[in-house]
């Protein structure tokens, strides 16, 4: 049975956000982890290269695979903020419609940047999909 590539690492979050080189996204990336670390109680980790964290879980299929992954986390990538909601972001639908510009994955919210999004709707995002994922995963 094959491991997770992203696992939890011991680098520092703060050095990861200094070295993004787009200004904008260094920003919003900066007001992401102050959102996520208030409304999880969790202090950020990096998960791989490119991962922020927040909490962690344990998961087993019905097949037999297991591992452990962050409840929440978000990724400032080159395109756009990739922001992790584990429960599936459509879970939330009454949010989103009230959320801004964005466009959804399986586990993902993708939002070009933070302006076009309304930050309190997020916040609320958030915290609902954590209360889910540790009502859920305990």
């Amino acid at each position: 049975m094959s491991e997770n590539k992203t696992r939890k690492t011991d680098a520092s979050v703060m050095d990861f956000i200094v070295t993004i080189a787009n200004p904008q996204r260094r920003s919003d990336a900066e007001v992401l982890l102050e959102l996520f670390q208030s409304e999880t109680g969790e202090a950020p980790r990096m998960w791989g290269d490119s991962i922020v964290g927040f909490g962690n879980y344990h998961y087993r299929y019905d097949s037999g695979r297991e591992g452990d992954w962050f409840l929440t986390g978000f990724s400032p990538r080159k395109q756009n903020l990739s922001l992790y909601i584990m429960p599936g972001a459509d879970r939330f639908q009454a949010e989103l419609n009230k959320l801004g510009k964005h466009k959804l994955g399986k586990s993902c919210l993708y939002i070009n940047q933070l302006r076009d999004v309304n930050l309190d709707v997020l916040r609320t995002l958030i915290s609902k999909a954590v209360h889910y994922m540790r009502e859920k995963h305990g």
